[in-house]
């Protein structure tokens, strides 16, 4: 039975009519005005994010950028971009991260296939705080990768809003990372994960996802920008949650951070026995995620939580800035963050610590 005509879509059908543009070539090169108008209303994608962290494209080749050595000059491919972030602390050099931006392909709604886009075409999906996809246009291969190694695609996509967030958190307590071993998980390009590594005095941050295309690309990030590190030991590394990982990482880390990673419910289960797998029984050891609500999705994450044996703090408000901004977006004193919701756009704070791990008892005879 067809729907009426006139009758309002619901989200889901609309969020279905963004996948269907992603894969249909369009005969005509006119677009499609009202089907982009319908999908605007459900979409997500963040124009700019909270803004927290300065950055600017880069518009020479990283080579150009940072010299001409061997081994800066193959981090970043022709389909690469740069993006320079400058963290808000005193004495801490930029950052550098490379992100991968798709070739447009027989899928995309411009009609081109297979070129490359010049730096002045690359600026339609950057703006000044983010890295985001070109519109409209979808990378086959990230599925094939993501169907191999069950695994989602999302690293791949930008740098997502609750990721910048996580970085200026991350930085506002330096303090917590001293002489800590750090692991973030499902890091996508790293950038949290760099900014406690160029920030703080931790001893070792790993940083780590489970799509390998995302940890080569967390790989360029660390080489690109080692001379920002000083003493602190940082590398990559892939981690399956759904594995057991290798004995010589369990329950070795002091803080793991993560941001955004309880979206998929499949995944739930298995992330968390890994924050308890990997992280340390002492006191002051603690998993700092943030994510939005995005419905019931965080609520059964943290029930998983307490399945696992592990309890948690949820922080709604966690820092004035962050909440000042979302109270901005929220209320329409800020536009530049079209189709805000709290529920899907506002990450919360989750401190996530062990239990007491109980003691043995021992009897006198």
């Amino acid at each position: 039975m067809e729907k009426a005509s006139g009758s309002p879509s619901s989200p889901a059908s609309l969020r279905w009519e963004i996948l269907r543009r992603s894969f249909l070539s369009r005969s005509s090169p006119e677009p499609d005005h009202a089907s982009q108008k319908s999908t605007k209303i459900v979409s997500r994608k963040a124009a700019g994010g909270f803004k927290l962290i300065s950055c600017h494209p880069l518009r020479g080749h990283l080579s150009e950028d940072l010299g001409t050595s061997p081994r800066t000059k193959d981090l970043a491919g022709h389909r690469d971009v740069c993006i320079c972030y400058k963290l808000p602390v005193a004495s801490v050099p930029n950052l550098t991260l490379v992100f991968k931006i798709p070739q447009a392909g027989p899928t995309s709604t411009d009609g081109r296939c297979g070129i490359s886009y010049p730096f002045a075409m690359l600026t339609k999906c950057i703006d000044r705080y983010t890295c985001q996809r070109m519109e409209d246009c979808i990378d086959l291969n990230d599925f094939q990768i993501s169907t191999g190694y069950s695994i989602d695609t999302t690293g791949l996509v930008c740098c997502w809003p609750s990721e910048d967030v996580l970085a200026y958190f991350c930085i506002s307590h330096l303090d917590m990372f001293r002489s800590k071993r750090v692991l973030e998980l499902g890091s996508g390009y790293g950038l949290a994960g760099l900014a406690i590594a160029a920030s703080s005095d931790a001893c070792e941050v790993v940083i780590s996802d489970g799509n390998p295309q995302v940890v080569d690309y967390i790989q360029r990030n660390i080489s690109v920008n080692a001379g920002a590190f000083g003493n602190t030991k940082v590398k990559s590394m892939t981690l399956h949650w759904n594995e057991e990982p290798a004995s010589d990482i369990l329950n070795s880390f002091d803080i793991i951070v993560a941001s955004d990673c309880t979206f998929f419910k499949e995944f739930h289960e298995s992330l968390a026995r890994i924050v308890k797998s990997l992280l340390k029984y002492s006191e002051g050891s603690e998993a700092i995620f943030l994510s939005p609500k995005r419905g019931d999705s965080l609520d059964k994450f943290l029930e998983n939580i307490m399945e696992a044996g592990l309890q948690y703090e949820l922080v709604e408000k966690y820092d004035s800035r962050v909440w000042n901004l979302h109270q901005n977006f929220l209320e329409g004193r800020d536009t530049s963050w079209p189709n805000y919701l709290k529920d899907h756009c506002y990450p919360l704070l989750v401190k996530i610590t062990h239990h007491e791990p109980e003691q043995p008892c021992h009897l006198s005879l």
